[in-house]
């Protein structure tokens, strides 16, 4: 007995349109949340104004999408289930795409692995049907329609059991869906969304209806309704051009931030998309604001000519590619950067929130009468209060002989009336009070001043004796030369040895000794993470707050009148100054309605 296998040679054949489907569903739809994305974006692109999504079971027993778009004419419903047919392109430019929709997979995907029904009704005819189930198209019938389209999709991935076992509950299923109809709904502010699960109980899980108006002002108000009220109160309008791209949106103050990039959403010619890029560039923003577990909240578009961008990288488009990457990169730090500028030193309004709530009064405790207190000692006179223990810590000094101020009408931060704690500025305003540590906001002023003269001066490079070989691989070599020209600005000078290694000549004299193999090994970790790296400037920063810190005015020491007043003053001419360098608010300010209900004078 032969027991070798004979040479059999593979025989190539032609898969039937039915595995081909189910092929594709597989690349587009992952899940049932990739379902509803694909069809309400067909909705949006039918031009629909009110779009209602009905999910049971997490998406898995039942996906229903209803507009009031254009429709699909009954002639073309069994057109619109073969694969790679679409309305969106005619094929002759894969890159002039202004649509949601192109490649023509979806409808043909959902009906090869689950039971779809297509009801729909154009302007001036009657509404038809169709039926696909498991691959198997039946035919067109009349059908009861106002007009639109509604689209449901029964038991997904019955056809392919297999892939049902991959699936989550059916809450995370819904909470991805829901999810999905949030980002689309920030991308079409002028769309009423609603989306309910109709399972045993039904009810309505997300719901807006559409704005009007001003395209910013919409989407304020949207994201006002998808994000929260917060969101909205502490984020500034983005609005800045470079060479033909458009960057708008809003972002959040950097004292609203978040433990996890979880209100990050980004959207490039109004798509929500993920791409390294934009996040590694709305990180670099911010990085300077915020300490590493902190992350920034945004919601950043980015409209540009078709041409500029591929959005056909991806079976599900939610990735991109610009044709010039570091265009797009550049456009968000610096828009982000110069908006942040602009904020100067405003803060966010949950600090003040966060104040007013540690304020609450503790649980009422039994009545302690006078007679019954022990005694505090001999009493100390200080400075402005006649009768303070020396318990206490606390500086009130008359206020009235500081030129040029009077009354704190026209000073956002008001004018110093005292300082507690050696460390806390308490100063009037016109509305209110302010709170001010002292230390945070004094470190915050010295460091933008470091930043400002390194800025104008450079970054003073020190020469090595003996420059430093790294040895890498040979594109990683590659990658660094690329950007040896900024690095170079910031004091690392670098050159190739070879093939397979780096010199390094320089490197920045604020670093003091540098272990220049770790520093290149941390560069090229960004940049494989987020297309650039910050690596060098991060650490020259972080040195010059190290300083900064150092340098400014330590909690524990009293200060003058006119010392706190200058603070203040120079708080309000500084970019940044609402929050200290690792993100932290430096003043807390709270208005004169909201002390008094803590008091109960409302």
């Amino acid at each position: 007995m032969n027991d070798q296998t004979p040479n059999i040679r593979p025989v190539i054949r032609q898969l039937d349109d039915a595995a081909v489907n189910r092929i594709a569903a597989g690349e587009v739809v992952e899940r049932p949340a990739s379902a509803v994305k694909e069809l309400v974006e067909n909705a949006i692109d039918a031009g629909a104004r009110r779009i209602g999504i009905d999910i049971a079971g997490g998406g898995k027993t039942l996906i229903r999408v209803t507009d009031d778009g254009c429709g699909i004419a009954a002639a073309d419903l069994p057109l619109a289930l073969s694969r790679h047919a679409t309305s969106k392109i005619d094929g002759s430019d894969l890159l002039n795409i202004h649509t949601f929709g192109f490649r023509g997979e979806a409808l043909p995907s959902l009906g090869a692995v689950g039971r779809l029904t297509i009801t729909s009704r154009v302007p001036g005819d009657t509404a038809a049907e169709i039926v696909v189930t498991g691959g198997q198209v039946g035919v067109v019938k009349p059908a009861a329609l106002n007009g639109g389209t509604t689209i449901t999709l029964r038991d997904l991935f019955y056809a392919t059991p297999a892939r049902l076992k991959f699936l989550r509950t059916d809450r995370a299923e819904t909470q991805a869906i829901s999810d999905v109809i949030k980002r689309l709904a920030m991308a079409e502010p002028f769309i009423r969304f609603e989306l309910r699960d109709v399972s045993d109980a039904p009810r309505t899980i997300f719901s807006v209806e559409g704005q009007s108006g001003d395209p910013m002002v919409a989407l304020r108000g949207r994201l006002a309704d998808v994000l929260g009220r917060e969101f909205s109160e502490n984020s500034i309008a983005i609005d800045t051009m470079r060479e033909g791209l458009h960057l708008t949106g809003y972002a959040a103050l950097p004292t609203y931030s978040r433990g996890a990039a979880v209100a990050q959403f980004l959207f490039v010619n109004g798509r929500p998309v993920k791409d390294r890029v934009l996040i590694g560039a709305l990180r670099a923003a911010y990085f300077d604001f915020l300490s590493r577990d902190r992350h920034p909240a945004a919601a950043l578009f980015v409209d540009c000519d078709p041409q500029l961008v591929d959005v056909n990288v991806h079976p599900a488009k939610s990735e991109v590619r610009f044709r010039d990457p570091g265009l797009a990169r550049g456009l968000i730090v610096s828009g982000l950067r110069h908006a942040l500028a602009d904020a100067g030193h405003r803060a966010s309004s949950t600090v003040a929130g966060a104040t007013l709530g540690a304020m609450q009064p503790e649980p009422a405790q039994p009545r302690v009468y006078q007679m019954d207190r022990p005694s505090l000692g001999p009493r100390v006179p200080m400075p402005g209060f006649a009768d303070m223990a020396q318990d206490f810590s606390a500086q009130v000094v008359d206020t009235g002989d500081v030129p040029d101020v009077v009354e704190p009408t026209d000073l956002p931060l008001g004018v110093a009336r005292g300082q507690v704690h050696e460390n806390y500025i308490v100063a009037q305003t016109a509305t209110g009070m302010v709170i001010v540590d002292q230390h945070a906001a004094h470190e915050r002023l010295v460091y933008e001043k470091l930043k400002r003269q390194m800025a104008e001066n450079g970054v003073a490079a020190q020469a090595l004796l003996i420059p430093e070989i790294v040895s890498l691989s040979a594109s990683e070599c590659a990658q660094l030369m690329e950007i040896a020209e900024d690095l170079h600005k910031l004091g690392l000078g670098i050159e190739l040895f070879g093939g397979d290694a780096i010199a390094v000549r320089e490197t920045p004299a604020i670093l003091g000794e540098v272990d220049a193999s770790a520093m290149l090994r941390d560069i090229l970790d960004e940049l494989s993470d987020l297309g650039s790296s910050q690596s060098v400037q991060a650490r020259i920063e972080a040195i010059l707050s190290r300083v900064a810190c150092h340098g400014s005015i330590r909690s524990g020491r009293w200060m003058r009148a006119e010392e706190m007043n200058a603070l203040l003053r120079e708080m309000e001419a500084t970019p940044h100054s609402g929050q200290c360098n690792h993100g932290r608010p430096t003043y807390v300010e709270l208005k004169l309605a909201d002390i008094e209900r803590l008091f109960g004078r409302t």
